[in-house]
């Protein structure tokens, strides 16, 4: 964690430089890693805004504080120099770099680790797909989104929560029993035909066919509850074998149907809190949201003039309730095609009377399949009802879990995503959780053999990292000693992208430092110092890839 240790160094030393000149006040300066063309390892801004604050050159500013950083902290900082209009560069002592690598090499899978030591309780929301239909290639982008951030925010001691919202209820899941209906009975020989409306594809003959395997009698069949037992099932099969479990399922029939002593459902009442609280209103038999006052472009509807909610009025009383067990901050990972339900559901966060900020909903872009350089499928199109989509299953089939969810997470949510099929098959460095898992797999090797050669390094004690020195070796452990600020990046940003690219990155540094430097030698003190680092990258390789759910094989 050396550009924690870093920035609390200098803004404690800039502190006091602010005082010399009598500028009161917090100065927010950042410290940042310069491009790959700066020979430095990092650059912060603080002149600048110092000089802009007393109408001064920022390089005299610059002049200043790159003096007092090198009368003041040299144990950290081997050189600072000004670039720019007062940018500073830093490039720090490698006695540090070496210093951060004994802590890696004491915790191992601990490194960058925290304790619970944040109070705040976080539900993260994602996937949630409708039980009516399997889970497509869509939503396997937003499980490995979600489960990944879910695992960093715990790596780093938050207190987390996994959640599926399971809507069981409503019109949809009366279409689907309709459907299913429809097939059983089409398959028993009547001639009745399935409309646009109904649900087409295979999944509901097949859910017909275990209908009539089962011996089900036609009058004593509950088409609503067999449907969505056999598809929640489906949706769950399919998470385990991708690596996803959720620590609850929260199902909307539960807040639609279950009454309290009063005979009042949660929807009901957090109908009936908005009404009192002039957030809601009556007109033309229906009732309104009035959330135009916070911001969505129009009021909207709650219950229907004939008496039933509508997916709003449910999702009010689930948001309500994820308050009421004690969250107080609310994660939710979208489809893009969500992006118009934002406001609204924004707005319902503050008319409950809670801070909007404590909602984050994170929108995830499409994914398209390239094969052959030919788009064969992509989430936009794909429709349940129609049938028309590529499962998670199939793919998971065709290149197996792990690169499954490297490639969904190659890009940031925000971002499309084209999934390569051809590339995602191949067993070469071309492929980049192959790239990544293949250091694992080399360290290991490399290790083993050092075994064989009767433990080349078992008698050394004290490691001399010191002969660690040509540019490939720093870089290299440069590089590992990033890891914690990727973490905090994907929590500032809620995007595990960053740990993926940060695990391609690390590996190029690693074959880069492997071909250049040779590990095994007649050098002792050398081999053992390369060796520790070896075992350094092995650590981070598979912390890295444990929190994107991706295992890190000894063998490939």
């Amino acid at each position: 964690m050396i550009k924690q240790r870093i920035t609390k160094s200098l803004k404690n030393l800039i502190s006091k430089y602010l005082k010399t000149l009598k500028i009161t006040g917090d100065l927010c300066f950042c410290i940042e890693t310069p491009p790959k063309n700066i020979n430095a390892d990092f650059s912060f801004n603080c002149a600048m805004l110092i000089a802009k604050k007393i109408n001064v050159n920022p390089k005299i500013i610059a002049t200043e504080i790159i003096d007092l950083i090198t009368k003041n902290i040299p144990e950290l900082i081997e050189s600072a120099s000004m670039a720019g209009p007062g940018f500073i560069n830093l490039i720090v002592k490698n006695q540090i770099f070496y210093e951060e690598l004994e802590i890696i090499l004491k915790k191992k899978d601990k490194y960058g680790k925290f304790s619970k030591n944040n109070k705040e309780k976080i539900i993260i929301e994602f996937v949630s797909a409708n039980p009516t239909g399997p889970l497509h290639i869509g939503h396997g982008r937003g499980a490995a989104i979600g489960d990944s951030l879910a695992r960093i925010l715990k790596y780093l001691g938050y207190n987390v929560t996994k959640e599926y919202y399971l809507n069981d209820f409503g019109n949809q899941i009366f279409i689907l029993a309709k459907s299913v209906e429809i097939r059983y009975r089409q398959l028993k020989g009547e001639k009745i035909e399935l409309s646009k409306n109904h649900y087409q594809g295979k999944y509901i003959i097949n859910i017909a066919k275990n209908l009539i395997n089962g011996c089900k009698d036609f009058n004593k069949i509950d088409f609503k509850h067999e449907a969505v037992k056999y598809i929640l099932q489906t949706i769950k099969n399919d998470l385990k074998n991708f690596d996803v479990k959720f620590d609850n399922w929260f199902s909307e029939k539960n807040i639609a149907t279950t009454k309290d002593k009063n005979d009042k459902t949660e929807i009901d009442k957090v109908c009936e809190y908005l009404l009192l609280k002039d957030n809601a209103y009556k007109k033309d038999g229906a009732m309104w949201l009035a959330s135009s006052k916070f911001g969505d472009e129009k009021d909207r509807v709650l219950k229907r003039s004939d008496g039933r909610y509508t997916y709003l009025a449910s999702d009010v009383a689930y948001h309500k309730n994820k308050f009421k067990r004690g969250f107080s901050r609310l994660i939710n990972f979208w489809g893009a095609d969500h992006h118009g339900y934002i406001p609204r559901i924004k707005a319902c966060v503050q008319m409950l009377g809670f801070d909007e900020k404590a909602l984050n909903i994170i929108l995830y872009q499409l994914v398209s399949f390239i094969k052959y350089n030919n788009h064969i499928s992509q989430s936009s199109t794909m429709s349940t009802r129609a049938g028309e989509f590529v499962t998670l299953k199939e793919v998971l089939k065709e290149v197996g879990k792990d690169t499954c969810r490297f490639f969904f997470l190659l890009r940031a949510p925000n971002s499309q995503l084209e999934f390569d099929l051809e590339l995602a098959k191949k067993k070469s460095v071309k492929n980049p959780v192959f790239y990544v898992q293949y250091v694992n797999a080399r360290c290991k090797s490399i290790i083993k053999e050092s075994n064989n050669r009767n433990n080349l390094v078992k008698n050394i004690k004290n490691i001399n990292f010191n002969l660690l020195n040509t540019e490939e070796e720093r870089n290299l452990i440069k590089q590992l000693t990033t890891f914690y600020d990727t973490l905090r990046m994907s929590e500032k940003t809620m995007s595990p992208h960053y740990v993926a690219l940060y695990l391609i990155e690390l590996a190029d540094k690693y074959h880069k430092f492997y071909e250049k430097c040779r590990v095994l030698s007649n050098d002792i003190n050398l081999t053992s110092a390369r060796l520790k680092l070896v075992e350094c990258v092995m650590i981070i390789i598979k912390n890295g890839l444990n929190l994107i759910g991706v295992s890190a094989p000894d063998k490939m």
